[in-house]
């Protein structure tokens, strides 16, 4: 399938209306993101390679009805409850903890299948991981515990810096806590690190003029479902910037970041897809341990430090997973 008619797919509701779906006798999916087709599309074909191991394929035997929030989680809610009353089979909510804890608040009965960054526990969408109980359960990424090393590792190659900035979403779950980290890892080092809100794509432009009244040296980028879809521009903007940046994903360095440290999103939406099609199958929620993807991989975009002027320690070197040239 081309990528074309792939996005056309993905950019709205099912094509037939539900009533046609209903006479085919076939099960619905209802996919809840909160970013959008366009930006996540990689991702919503690993979650559909996880649902084919399981022998589910659109529009084969599977139907998905696609609700695009495009970075705005304030429509989370009405897209959930228009899921529900739809009736689906099972909501994929993904994207972050936004959409499953809007997905959660609609619904009991239905099951939910999730895709989140942060501990699942904490922002209240499971009782616990191996037993997460009621119509909840999904895969789990390291995201939000990592931003002490991400800050280490560009201290690291930034060793003359001691003016960093971090940007960060302030609607996001979890934002402050992350914000709040980086802070007391930062006074440990003896750095500064200034906190930079975005929660809008202008906004994120608006932050990058921040960074300059701000001397900052170097940026940190919080994780967070809106900066996840803008990799490529958040790239372009730290290279026209010519600041040295740091992403959760390795989708910032392949676009030409500085340096990703994180755990794969593509595996996480893999994960979530195997589960719904074993939701699909007659699977409980409330029996799945909620997987967790403790893999955590280091790209180094050399080609951008050298545009940047900066020598990569041998050392960070040596460790990386990978070494774009």
């Amino acid at each position: 399938m081309k990528r074309r008619e792939f996005l056309g797919l993905l950019g709205g509701a099912a094509t037939l209306p539900l009533a046609a779906q209903a006479q085919q006798s076939m099960p619905v999916i209802g996919f809840l993101n909160t970013a959008s087709a366009e930006a996540f599309a990689d991702y919503v074909h690993a979650f559909l390679e996880g649902l084919g191991t399981v022998g589910y394929v659109e529009g084969r035997n599977v139907l998905i009805e696609y609700r695009w929030a495009q970075g705005n989680d304030v429509r989370l809610k009405d897209m959930a409850a228009d899921l529900v009353r739809r009736r689906v089979d099972v909501i994929a909510a993904t994207g972050g903890s936004p959409a499953a804890l809007e997905a959660k608040a609609a619904t009991s009965s239905i099951p939910i299948v999730f895709q989140v960054g942060v501990d699942p526990i904490k922002v209240g969408l499971v009782a616990s991981l191996n037993s997460p109980g009621g119509n909840v359960t999904g895969a789990y990424m390291l995201a939000d515990v990592l931003g002490p090393k991400r800050l280490g590792l560009l201290h690291e190659l930034t060793p003359k810096a001691t003016s960093f900035v971090a940007l960060f979403n302030p609607t996001a779950s979890g934002a402050e806590t992350q914000i709040r980290d980086l802070t007391e890892t930062a006074d440990k080092l003896g750095l500064r690190v200034h906190a930079l809100q975005a929660s809008t794509e202008s906004e994120i432009q608006t932050a990058f003029k921040g960074i300059t009244d701000l001397r900052g040296e170097a940026l940190l980028i919080v994780p967070d479902p809106l900066f996840n879809g803008l990799s490529a521009q958040l790239a372009a903007l730290t290279l026209g910037y010519r600041i040295p940046a740091i992403y959760q994903f390795r989708a910032f360095a392949d676009a030409g970041g500085l340096m990703s440290y994180g755990g794969s999103i593509t595996d996480a939406y893999y994960q979530a897809g195997i589960y719904t099609g074993r939701v699909l199958k007659g699977d409980n929620p409330a029996d799945l341990p909620v997987q967790q993807s403790t893999k955590v991989e280091l790209i180094v975009n050399l080609r951008t430090a050298k545009a940047l002027d900066l020598t990569v320690p041998q050392i960070l070197l040596a460790t990386a997973d990978e070494v774009i040239e």
